[in-house]
């Protein structure tokens, strides 16, 4: 006697995406909080120089920075935000953002300069005496690590 198997079908269970959305939104909201967005974007062509013994800056909201680079035109200009600023004009837009703090916030108050490697040293130098007219005494450099 010849016995017959029924095949028993299977089916495949449904895959429950219910929690999906709240696995998108999760790493979403974790890779927005993680993430560090550029507020302003240098229109200068600006090759940093290269350091040794470099740190970090310690407090990162009191920073402001100023760009100092050559435009497309070979002239060397100054970017201080998305706006471009001639030199007699840095201390008192300086001036003014220190202004806006208070007493407090004022003492870790810090201008960055992110100079091209060839600008020229009186530009600088400049920059550092508009600065110190408005009291704005604490300057840092960028400089990219020597490999």
């Amino acid at each position: 006697m010849i016995k017959i198997r029924r095949h028993k079908h299977h089916s495949v269970p449904t895959l429950n995406m219910a929690s999906m959305p709240d696995l998108i939104f999760t790493v979403l909201f974790f890779f927005m909080i993680v993430t560090h967005m550029r507020t302003e974007t240098p229109r200068l062509a600006i090759d940093v120089p290269q350091g040794t013994d470099l740190t970090k800056p310690q407090h990162r909201r009191y920073i402001t920075t100023l760009y100092v680079g050559k435009d497309d035109a070979g002239d060397t200009q100054i970017q201080l935000g998305e706006n471009i600023i001639p030199l007699e004009d840095v201390g008192s837009v300086i001036g003014q953002l220190k202004k806006r703090l208070n007493d407090d916030d004022a003492e870790y108050f810090t201008v960055n300069i992110r100079a091209d490697k060839g600008t020229k040293m009186g530009i600088i130098t400049d920059i550092k005496q508009q600065l110190r007219k408005v009291g704005a005494l604490k300057i840092r450099y960028n400089a990219v690590e020597n490999k």
